[in-house]
């Protein structure tokens, strides 16, 4: 199992940096408003991970690649580690923890709980809207709601948030949440409740809700907020009812 799940996601927190260093150095002759600045490069891997799981819908080679993963899977499971019904909201917390130990971010408070809750909204609509329209059965055939998957959906948001915030401060803070969030997506895949398709295209609309956020903040924080950026107070949750888990948010301007 190992020896097809590491080379497919080992190396995607280094190149999510990677790409990530390259549009701070393309921007940074515009600082104050860099971090809301579109930019096509951006698109290159969250768009290239949605398109490889979408193909792999229809491709029979890739089915059988996801097959083979499955195959290993059921050889060498003992038991069921659920860490990833927790680790998908660690990297999204670590943005709340790092500033409450003192360490600040671009954002304050509010302005990062708007941003993140934006990205919460885009990523969570995108990927229940494909869940209820493209139906693919799970690999432990519990349901047809597989592609894509939204673990790994909320892990690599929170990842992407995090490096926003923090990789002017140290990049291995971004480069921690990608492995997180590489984490996450593996074990969905040990779990056997999801393909490798499903947790690439769960990688990229998590980044891709995140960049989108930040994109849109600006207007978002004028227009319907009504007020320029830093004014806002707020605070972010997780919560668990005892069936489910989730964020609850609070913002206060």
């Amino acid at each position: 199992m190992l020896k097809k799940i590491i080379p497919a996601l080992f190396f995607l927190p280094f190149l999510m940096c990677a790409q990530q260093t390259q549009t701070v150095k393309d921007t940074v002759s515009n600082p104050d408003t860099s971090k809301y600045q579109f930019g096509y490069k951006q698109l290159i891997i969250p768009g290239v991970l949605i398109g490889y799981g979408i193909i792999g819908i229809g491709s029979d080679q890739i089915i059988d690649y996801n097959k083979g993963i499955r195959e290993e899977v059921k050889e060498h499971i003992d038991e069921k580690i659920t860490i990833d019904d927790f680790s998908q909201y660690a990297p999204m917390l670590s943005v709340y923890a790092l500033n409450a130990a003192g360490i600040e971010g671009k954002h304050n408070l509010g302005d990062r709980t708007i941003i993140m809750a934006t990205s919460y909204i885009i990523m969570a609509t995108t990927v229940t809207t494909l869940k209820h329209t493209i139906h693919v059965r799970r690999p432990d055939g519990s349901s047809d709601n597989s592609f894509p998957s939204g673990h790994t959906a909320t892990a690599f948001a929170g990842a992407e948030f995090l490096w926003q915030e923090y990789k002017d401060k140290n990049i291995w803070y971004g480069i921690t949440g990608y492995v997180v969030a590489t984490g996450t997506g593996a074990f969905r895949m040990y779990n056997n409740r999801h393909w490798l398709t499903d947790v690439a295209a769960g990688a990229g609309i998590g980044i891709l809700s995140t960049k989108a956020a930040y994109w849109l903040f600006p207007t978002i924080k004028k227009h319907i907020f009504g007020g320029e950026t830093g004014k806002a107070t707020g605070m972010v949750m997780p919560y668990y009812d005892g069936r489910q888990m989730g964020m609850a948010a609070a913002i206060r301007f």
